[in-house]
């Protein structure tokens, strides 16, 4: 467990530490000569052989509070310390308020100095304590009267934070590891080693699919060893102080703020949407593109707030925002902050992460803001997970990708029962992900693209159909592509779609010929099949069959729309089984090699203008895409695919 002092400045935090421990704090000369904490100091008591009580000690300057944020983040249990003979003072009221920001909910009240107060002061001073913590985390907590020079009530204080580290030791780890860097330094004969609290999930050393990478820089890392809670442990776990020995990455490529996390916990971003609530004694509102200093897990950065409800926001208020930030940051729903004014002086307020990956564009729309209402629910919830999961779905206009859910439920999405109301969406190719959506959504989907192309068919009755890139554009050009990719897949297997070539069309939607075409159609089809990767031009095939250039174009045409002959070139038509055996030949090559113009020439032992076209026809057709000299397949197209 890791306790973390709060408190006005000569309160007795670093004495109290020390009478608790036998450790001081105060590390640094510049602090012992002054008599103040500067920067955060850490002692440990190991209280059993499994067991280790972690004390964070946080200054209480006000010209420190960035310092004091720092180190509040990430503790378990919090420890308000107030003076006797002073009473409640600025930094007390302060402190408390980031306290209950952070979304602490556990915590022990400690009274010191009490050698030093007549018994009139130390009324006063609980009394004054009654009335601040009244509405707060703390107005129920344990209060305890101590003396750390003489040690009096030390005793019976370390007792009961022995009994809160017991009760939390069975605290579940599962979820995704990630630690936050509060320091990193270079170790003679060791290397790099950086410390910091362990916010979510557990990291064995010894385990070979445990793989942490350096966030946002998204860098592979490789751990030498492991210090948990001043101790050396082949693991790490949540509610842990931590060091980790690092081999491959210097000192200085690494930024306090940063992360070491399991590589499926962060997409960096630089827009944030949160849940943000204002002190009460604030004095300006809050308006739109103001610069706020944003503590978030150890990173202390500037953001630009984005008020999503209304212009400005007066004290007191909670409402949705964005932070923008300059540099792309890293974040998890639930995750909690602190927002104090430019000059960082002032603590404005802070709240919880709702989306860490905000949109730049209409995040004001009611469809947005509904949303993040049903995130805010959810996270704030007590259910278990898979009951709160429905109401949030249904605002899920896409559903949640896999390794989104697993960022919101912080556990591994193959233990989470579904609701009866969702359904896994399985991707259309092995490279896209699954997605978790609502049915009646999903179903609504389906039904919209039916719809769609009834209203097609109905005004081009002699169209084959449509190709998925225009039917995408017609009914929800803001799908994710293999969500969409999905959903067609989905059409076609259950029979309620068919796909001819590039075209999709209904099932009862077909383009027949009489029984005078039919017989010259074959001769067409014939003709193409024969030309296999060179055939005849309509003029050719014209002038063979001895029948006008317009009846070949027309009968054509329908070949065309019943997807047996593809169009390369106007009056270049290709068959069918052809098209598709050039489409497999180009997808032979290695995705991100491609093939040249030269190579297909000589390959199929054409021309060069021939060879364009059929490259140009693909490129036309969204099959591929050009890379400088080369063409590429795009490997996100479901065309010539089983």
């Amino acid at each position: 467990m890791i306790i973390g002092t709060a408190g006005h400045i000569d309160h007795g935090k670093t004495a109290l530490v020390r009478a608790l421990t036998g450790v001081n704090t105060d590390r640094l000369k510049d602090e012992q000569e002054r008599g103040i904490t500067i920067s955060l100091g850490y002692a440990y008591q190991q209280v059993a052989e499994d067991m280790t009580l972690g004390f964070v000690d946080v200054p209480g300057h006000e010209g420190l509070i960035h310092t004091m944020v720092a180190g509040a983040t990430g503790i378990n249990y919090a420890m308000l310390v107030v003076a006797a003979d002073d009473g409640i003072m600025p930094q007390t009221v302060e402190h408390i308020a980031i306290l209950s920001l952070l979304g602490l909910t556990q915590g022990c009240v400690v009274i010191t100095k009490r050698d030093k107060a007549q018994p009139e002061q130390l009324a006063q001073t609980l009394q004054q304590l009654s009335q601040a913590l009244a509405h707060t985390f703390l107005a129920d907590a344990p209060q305890f009267i101590v003396d750390s020079l003489s040690g009096a009530g030390i005793a019976m204080l370390s007792d009961f934070l022995q009994q809160q580290a017991q009760l939390q030791a069975t605290t579940n780890h599962s979820g995704l590891f990630r630690l936050a860097i509060d320091r990193a330094f270079t170790l003679s004969g060791q290397g790099t080693v950086v410390t910091g609290t362990v916010h979510g999930g557990e990291f064995e050393l010894k385990n070979p699919r445990s793989k942490l990478r350096l966030m946002p820089a998204n860098t592979p890392i490789r751990v030498r060893s492991i210090h948990a809670q001043n101790l050396p442990s082949p693991n790490a776990h949540s509610g842990q102080r931590c060091a980790f020995n690092i081999a491959n990455i210097a000192k200085d490529a690494i930024n306090n703020g940063d992360w070491l996390a399991d590589d499926r916990c962060f997409t960096p971003a630089t827009r944030i949407d949160v849940q943000l609530q204002l002190l009460g004694n604030v004095a300006q509102p809050l308006t739109t593109w103001m610069p706020v200093h944003v503590h978030l897990g150890a990173a202390h950065v500037m953001a630009h707030v984005v008020p999503l409800t209304a212009e400005s926001l007066p004290s007191g208020e909670q409402a949705f925002a964005q932070l923008v930030f300059d540099s792309p940051q890293c974040a998890m729903p639930g995750d909690r902050f602190i927002i104090r004014n430019a000059q960082a002086k002032q603590t404005l307020g802070g709240g919880k992460v709702l989306d860490a990956n905000g949109p730049d564009r209409k995040r004001r729309t009611p469809a947005r803001l509904a949303w993040l209402s049903a995130l805010s629910h959810y996270l704030s919830d007590k259910l278990p997970a898979d009951q709160r999961l429905s109401p949030l779905l249904s605002q899920a206009p896409h559903g949640i990708s896999e390794p989104d859910l697993r960022r919101l439920i912080d556990e591994e999405v193959e233990q989470l029962l579904i609701p009866d109301t969702a359904m896994w969406i399985k991707p259309a190719t092995n490279k896209q992900l699954a997605v978790l959506m609502d049915k009646m959504r999903w179903e609504a989907l389906l039904s919209q693209i039916e719809s769609t192309l009834e209203h097609a068919h109905q005004r081009y009755p002699d169209e084959p159909g449509m190709g998925a890139d225009r039917l995408r554009r017609m009914t929800a050009h803001t799908l994710p592509l293999s969500l969409w990719q999905s959903a067609l897949q989905t059409l076609v297997q259950t029979q309620r779609l068919q796909r001819q070539g590039a075209w999709y069309h209904l099932p009862e939607h077909t383009v027949s010929f009489s029984e005078q075409e039919q017989p010259l159609a074959e001769q067409i089809l014939h003709l193409a099949h024969q030309g296999q990767y060179d055939p005849p031009w309509v003029r050719d095939i014209a002038s063979l069959l001895e029948i006008p250039e317009q009846e070949i174009r027309q009968l054509a045409h329908k070949l065309v729309q019943q997807g047996k002959l593809y169009q390369v070139q106007p009056d270049l038509l290709y068959h069918h089984q052809h098209i598709e055996e050039l489409a497999q030949l180009m997808r032979q090559r290695p995705q991100n090699q491609g093939i040249k113009a030269a190579e297909l020439r000589d390959q199929l032992v054409l021309g060069r203008k021939r060879t364009l076209q059929i490259l140009e026809f693909f490129q036309r057709i969204g099959y591929s895409r050009r890379l400088q000299d080369r063409h590429v397949i795009r490997p996100d197209n479901l065309l010539f695919t089983s």
